[in-house]
């Protein structure tokens, strides 16, 4: 190893232990994304709301579902009976409700058995809102700050204002046969109403447009936590089935880059040391790349045997012989691309090929002529061979 690649080395191995000081010594960033994820901890993440689910519910077990919906439920349909072998709550929690059509359609079924559903979702399924006749819309004029209250005024201690992660989507059209208005939202001068009960069946579905209220941020600041506790009081103390953020579709790799990639200093570390690595090889590879060695083309026998025969018959000077091959090759080129019949040299066939070549007419005759004359010829000297040849490649030429 030389003095230069020693050089070389001991920069990067600097810039690499570099950035990784400065990256630790820098505090690091919050992350303010909305996860809903119940193993997050990061502030729009749902781990303690998660956590304590077995203490708001004591008497009730938690199931994950790693699967949509209908393909959970369905499989725990008994159609022999006509009934579900299981009963409790399905809870979903997140920023849009994701769902297929056929997985809102078991949701519908399921409630309608007698069971609830639990939404939290700032966007809700076009078939469930077409299903229970309601419908959403949005709050302009939005100040920043929101406050968000029950209808039952047993609750009226357990309002809360919030500022961070907020939307303005509330009700906007019920159906007030089967529905009954559980809470408000405000963020200007009138209330809106943002969490409802749907009767469906045998079932009910409870709806809420503010899944913020269940992320670690909200729970932890003040005491909000207490109005969460309230939208979850309407719920049976029963089984929920929770639709889980953390899905086996979404889950991540357990290989060891996962933890790299996951640490800005160490992912940056990783960058750095694979570009400083792929530089050294370039350089490293320029200057020590073998050299090339020229291996000539095969030659083209083909032509230097047709060369052959050619010069062949032409010492020989057997020109009868060679201009009747010639001769014959040209006429089966006629017949070979233009389709024309070759027995009979005559008027017909002359216009014919000039048209199909489009060489002029005359020119075309006086080949045709040559080759007539030729053919006639039994004793052709080298003046003959030449001229034929000549007028050969001239129609193949132009």
């Amino acid at each position: 190893m030389t003095k230069t690649i020693k050089t070389y080395l001991f920069i990067l191995l600097l810039l690499f232990f570099g950035a990784i000081a400065i990256e630790y010594s820098k505090p690091k960033p919050i992350n303010w994304s909305r996860t809903y994820n119940e193993t997050h901890k990061i502030p729009f993440g749902m781990f303690i709301y998660f956590s304590e689910l077995e203490n708001l519910f004591p008497n009730s077990t938690v199931e994950q579902l790693g699967i949509t919906p209908y393909e959970y439920f369905d499989e725990r349909y008994d159609w022999e009976n006509d009934q579900y072998e299981i009963s409790g709550t399905y809870m979903y929690i997140d920023e849009v409700m994701l769902i297929d059509e056929v997985s809102a359609g078991e949701l519908l079924n399921f409630a309608s058995e007698g069971n609830s559903i639990f939404i939290s979702s700032t966007s809700l399924p076009e078939t469930i809102q077409d299903s229970l006749g309601i419908s959403t819309d949005v709050e302009y004029n939005f100040s920043g700050n929101g406050s968000f209250s029950f209808a039952n005024k047993r609750f009226a201690n357990d309002s809360i204002s919030l500022d961070r992660g907020l939307n303005t989507i509330y009700f906007s059209e019920l159906d007030s046969i089967h529905t009954t208005v559980l809470g408000y939202q405000r963020f200007n001068f009138e209330d809106k109403i943002n969490f409802i009960k749907v009767d469906y069946g045998q079932g009910a579905f409870f709806l809420h447009l503010q899944p913020i209220v269940f992320t670690n941020y909200n729970l932890l600041k003040n005491d909000h936590q207490k109005y969460t506790a309230g939208v979850s009081s309407y719920l049976k103390d029963d089984t929920i089935y929770f639709d889980s953020r953390n899905k086996k579709r979404n889950a991540m790799s357990d290989s060891p880059m996962r933890f790299i990639l996951s640490n800005p200093a160490l992912k940056w570390a990783w960058f750095l040391a694979l570009i400083s690595l792929l530089v050294f090889v370039i350089f490293n590879a320029k200057r020590k790349q073998r050299i090339v060695k020229i291996i000539k083309p095969n030659e083209n026998t083909t032509v230097a045997f047709t060369k052959t025969i050619g010069n062949l018959y032409y010492e020989t000077k057997d020109h009868n012989n060679v201009i009747e091959k010639k001769i014959t090759y040209f006429l089966e080129y006629i017949r070979r691309v233009y389709f024309l019949d070759t027995q009979l040299l005559d008027e017909k066939f002359t216009k014919h090929l000039a048209l199909k070549s489009g060489r002029p007419l005359g020119a075309t005759q006086k080949l045709i002529n040559l080759v007539a004359h030729l053919r006639a010829k039994s004793d052709c000297n080298e003046d003959d061979l030449l001229n034929l040849n000549r007028a050969i490649e001239d129609f193949h030429n132009n």
